[in-house]
């Protein structure tokens, strides 16, 4: 990888993450709390869980690939939500109850915490070289998951994340 295709990786990639970063705010906009918890059947994730959830995975994922610490537990925001989970979930494999549980209708404590996240994935990126793209973060899968992927993962999570969630805000409007 040459000094061009590493500036141009890391450029893709901050430009992948601030999409769903500059979604959010418009596609949370006027929602009310009731809005934000709000389920098309019991089983479904709400737009206020589908926020909390995209930003733990990509947290959680890019602190790992960064080797730093998450925002979550450092900077208060695990505190601040208070939720009825262990600490370190970050909402993969939760049954429909424990989705049902989520009870944080703050748009500011979700997009807060966003931003957060999002400040730390910029310091990561930006501090990545040449080895860390290769360096593997995950062997619990064969082939062993290196930041690369994992990166590119997390872009595609988020993405469809903010899809659904995109998805739900337009099912809230035509219900009325």
């Amino acid at each position: 990888m040459t000094a061009d295709d590493l500036e141009l990786a890391r450029g893709l990639l901050t430009d992948g993450f601030s999409r769903t970063a500059d979604a959010l705010p418009h596609l949370l906009a006027d929602l009310s709390p009731a809005d934000l918890l709000w389920q098309p059947d019991p089983g479904s994730n709400s737009i206020a869980w589908l926020t909390w959830h995209l930003t733990r995975v990509q947290d959680d994922h890019l602190a790992g690939v960064g080797r730093v610490d998450q925002v979550w537990s450092t900077q208060g925001w695990a505190d601040r939500f208070n939720l009825p989970y262990p600490r370190a979930s970050i909402g993969f494999g939760q049954v429909a109850a424990e989705v049902a549980a989520f009870g944080v209708s703050d748009r500011e404590l979700l997009l807060g915490y966003h931003a957060a996240t999002q400040a730390m994935t910029r310091d990561v990126l930006a501090a990545m070289d040449h080895a860390d793209f290769d360096r593997v973060v995950d062997e619990r899968w064969d082939p062993p998951v290196t930041a690369a992927v994992r990166l590119v993962s997390v872009v595609d999570d988020t993405a469809q994340h903010t899809g659904q969630i995109g998805y739900l805000r337009g099912l809230l409007q035509r219900r009325g």
